[in-house]
C-alpha cells in the first residue's frame, strides 16, 4: 500500500529503544518518543513513554540522548516525570509532544486521574465510571477520560504542572502546540474522540484545530482533516508542525478497517494554519518490521517527535506501543513529494 512515489526509510537498526528487563518502571513499554535537536549540545532529546509490568500500568517519561540520532543512551536510572499521586495525572502521563520557546520546553501529554490497567485486553477500559469517583459525582466526569496536560521544563529535572488544555468530558488525547504564535495567536491541534458521527462534519475521529489568545482557555475549534481515503478512517495529529518554507508540515495517523495505524503527512499553509494545502493520498509509512506488527498492540506505528539534522529528517515513532524506532528521509525529497499533491 505504501506510496511508490515516497516512503519514509525505516532505519536497519531499529528498535533505538527497547523495555529494560528488570526494571522497576520501564520494563514493559519504552515507546512513543517526542524528540528535540539541541544545537548547543548537538544532541537529540528523546522523552519516551515507560512502563513497567505493574498490573495497573502506570505510565511515567524516560530521558534518552544521541549524538548522531540512532543511538541512544539513557541519561536517568529513575523516570524525569511520573504521575503525581491524588492529582488528574494520577494514573499516566504518556505520549508527549515537545517545543521549546525561550529557554522553555513545552510538553504537552495524555494524563488519567487513574492508571489505565491492561488497556489492550480490554478495548473500553476508560469509557465505564470510575469506582474511585463519589457516587453522586457526574457520570460524564467519573470515567478515566484522557485529558492533556501542559508541563513546563527548563531542564528535564525541575517540572511546572501548567494546566489542563481540554475540556473535562472530552477524551482529547492528541494535543499539540504550534512551536510559535502566528499573528500573535497561538494555535493548537487536537483529536476530541466524541466528535463524530451524527451531527458532525466527519464520520470517524478526526484533526481539529483552535486558534486562541491563552493557551489554557477553553478553545473554538474547527475541523482540519477527516478520513479521505480507504486507509484511514479515525484519523489524528502526531508531531509538532515543523515549519517549511512551504508550509508547516504535519505528520499523522490513519487507523483503517483492518485497525493498521499507518502514517501520512500535510501541508498547512504558513499564515492561516486552519487551512489544508496539500496531503499524501497514499501512506508514507506502515507497519511492516516484527517489532510494529507485534507487541501490545499488533499493527502500529505512531511518531511523536521529529527532528532535522544536516537536511535529513528524522521521526521518531512507537512500533507495536512497546519500542522506540526512526525512520528517515532528505527533507528536500520529502516536501517535494507533498507539494505534487495539492488539495483540490
Amino acid at each position: 500500500m505504501l506510496s511508490k512515489a515516497f516512503q519514509l526509510n525505516r532505519y536497519v537498526g531499529n528498535p533505538i529503544l527497547s523495555p529494560l528487563p528488570g526494571s522497576r518502571w520501564e520494563s514493559e513499554v519504552t515507546t512513543n518518543p517526542a524528540a528535540w535537536y539541541d544545537e548547543a549540545t548537538g544532541e537529540v532529546n528523546l522523552i519516551y513513554r515507560a512502563a513497567g509490568h505493574d498490573v495497573e500500568h502506570r505510565v511515567h517519561f524516560g530521558l534518552a540522548v544521541s549524538k548522531d540520532g540512532f543511538n541512544f543512551r539513557r541519561i536517568n536510572p529513575e523516570p524525569i516525570l511520573s504521575p503525581l499521586a491524588g492529582s488528574i495525572d494520577n494514573g499516566c502521563v504518556e505520549d508527549p509532544r515537545i517545543i521549546r520557546i525561550g529557554d522553555w520546553y513545552y510538553i504537552t501529554a495524555a494524563t488519567r486521574p487513574f492508571p489505565p490497567g491492561q488497556y489492550w485486553l480490554n478495548e473500553n477500559h476508560h469509557a465505564r465510571p470510575n469506582a474511585h469517583f463519589p457516587p453522586d459525582f457526574p457520570v460524564a466526569l467519573r470515567k478515566n477520560l484522557t485529558s492533556t496536560q501542559l508541563y513546563l521544563t527548563r531542564d528535564f529535572k525541575e517540572w511546572i504542572r501548567a494546566g489542563r488544555l481540554t475540556n473535562a468530558k472530552l477524551d482529547d488525547r492528541d494535543v499539540i502546540i504550534f512551536p510559535e504564535k502566528i499573528n500573535d495567536k497561538w494555535f493548537t491541534i487536537h483529536r476530541p474522540m466524541q466528535w463524530h458521527g451524527q451531527g458532525f462534519p466527519n464520520p470517524h475521529p478526526a484533526i481539529w484545530i483552535a486558534e486562541c489568545e491563552d493557551l489554557l482557555e477553553w478553545k473554538d475549534m474547527k475541523l482540519l482533516a477527516k478520513g479521505e481515503y480507504p486507509w484511514e478512517r479515525k484519523i489524528g495529529a502526531n508531531n509538532p508542525p515543523l515549519k517549511t518554507p512551504h508550509g508547516w508540515l504535519q505528520i499523522y495517523h490513519g487507523v483503517g478497517a483492518d485497525k493498521q495505524y499507518r502514517l501520512g503527512a500535510l501541508l498547512l499553509d504558513l499564515e492561516n494554519p486552519m487551512k489544508v494545502t496539500h496531503r499524501t493520498p497514499e501512506p508514507i509509512y506502515e507497519p511492516t518490521a516484527p517489532y510494529e506488527k507485534e507487541g501490545i498492540y499488533k499493527g502500529v506505528c505512531f511518531p511523536c517527535g521529529h527532528v532535522v539534522m544536516h537536511g535529513t529528517y528524522f521521526l521518531y515513532y512507537g512500533g507495536g506501543d512497546v519500542h522506540c524506532c526512526v525512520a528517515t528521509a532528505r527533507l528536500d525529497e520529502f516536501l517535494l513529494h507533498l507539494l505534487a499533491n495539492p488539495v483540490r
